[in-house]
């Protein structure tokens, strides 16, 4: 179990957890929160105080605060070991200029976007990220 705080117009940007699924429970605040099936539909939901979201073992999702406020989620894993994937981690910040042409291709951009997107990102230095270096307040431009 865990507690996230979010700042106004915080995220937890997307990720996965491949040994796991979770469940939140919002304490304080309005989230949308969502995933990603296996055929690619988007499931998302806006919830509130004392509300609740499951994101199935194995799929993309995220958290973004949209309230006027601060909030604050209480979560759980299925599993002592669920292990994280940040996605735009995994893609964006590697050093191998190899993935880096793979990545250009997959996105159809080309490898100097992918190296301003990298630019871009507040790479964690250890752990999970936390905090600040995740708000992305140009989500919606």
């Amino acid at each position: 179990m865990a507690r996230v705080d979010f700042e106004r117009d915080g995220l937890n940007p997307t990720h996965t957890h491949p040994r796991a699924t979770e469940i939140i429970s919002v304490k304080e605040g309005t989230l949308v929160s969502g995933f990603i099936t296996t055929d690619n539909v988007f499931v998302n939901k806006l919830i509130t105080k004392g509300e609740v979201f499951v994101f199935p073992r194995g799929l993309i999702h995220f958290q973004f605060n949209v309230g006027r406020g601060n909030a604050t989620i209480i979560l759980a894993f299925n599993s002592q070991n669920p292990g994280v994937l940040l996605i735009s981690i995994s893609m964006f910040a590697s050093k191998s200029q190899n993935l880096k042409e793979v990545v250009a291709r997959a996105f159809q951009t080309s490898v100097e976007e992918v190296w301003a997107i990298r630019a871009r990102l507040a790479l964690p230095t250890t752990g999970i990220p936390s905090g600040r270096q995740w708000d992305d307040r140009n989500m919606h431009s």
